[in-house]
């Protein structure tokens, strides 16, 4: 079973997290999770124990206990959620703009339009 542990110590190591748990059971891989730039500790990682059992114990006993002067929170991982996570969101550079000429000659109105050839409404002196 695969566990979180959120809330942890920036000075929390992997060996650390893994003696933590391995109080309950077997210990098959234990990860802080760091930023990948530099290499800090993002304050949360993830335990995986050989049976449900001793995870649940892990859970139970962990959960809400103080370490290095900070409450943990442990539990169950759940999965990611599909669209969640890092990355940059792409974003669209096409659409609006700013003034320019109307379409059938210069701008007299004072509409700034918006692009070419778009008479995106607005104020127009031209009634």
């Amino acid at each position: 079973m695969n566990i979180y542990a959120g809330n942890l110590s920036w000075n929390l190591k992997d060996q650390d997290l893994q003696n933590l748990f391995a109080q309950y059971g077997e210990v098959t891989s234990a990860k802080v999770v760091t930023d990948k730039f530099t290499g800090r500790s993002k304050g949360f990682g993830f335990v995986e124990m050989a049976t449900a059992e001793q995870a649940n114990a892990a859970i139970a006993a962990l959960n809400g206990t103080e370490l290095d002067g900070r409450s943990i929170v442990v539990n169950e991982s759940r999965p990611k959620e599909e669209g969640a996570g890092g990355g940059f969101k792409r974003r669209s550079f096409g659409a609006g703009g700013g003034g320019g000429f109307k379409k059938g000659g210069y701008n007299k109105g004072g509409n700034s339009g918006g692009g070419y050839g778009r008479d995106r409404g607005g104020y127009n002196s031209e009634y």
